[in-house]
């Protein structure tokens, strides 16, 4: 009896795998078999940077969020304290985003905790 191969699923398979690889250069997009380890390497990637992102934006806020509380004479960590303590429950984006948009309320939660 001949083999079965399943010509239909191993087809489906590898168009997938060339279809992620697409606009990739030269035989990263045409090889099967380069497509397949360039695909799996940048899902990879895709995969530890989901976390990296949410590492370097948290670092954006501090900054940002620094940078203003510093503007009326106070660090980061004296500000984001003295916030805890009067139990002001606003986040850190939250706080970048009034720093660097909104000063004058920024400027009003500062007040606020001193």
């Amino acid at each position: 009896m001949p083999r079965s191969v399943n010509a239909v699923a191993s087809r489906r398979r590898r168009k997938k795998v060339l279809k992620l690889a697409k606009g990739y250069w030269g035989s990263r997009s045409k090889v099967y078999t380069i497509a397949k380890n360039t695909v799996e390497k940048g899902l990879q990637y895709a995969y530890r940077d989901r976390k990296v992102k949410k590492r370097e934006f948290r670092a954006l806020w501090i900054q940002r969020i620094n940078a203003g509380a510093r503007q009326h004479g106070l660090s980061y960590s004296q500000f984001i304290g003295k916030l805890a303590s009067k139990e002001i429950g606003l986040n850190r984006k939250v706080l970048a985003d009034l720093a660097m948009n909104h000063p004058e309320a920024f400027k009003a939660v500062v007040d606020a905790v001193k």
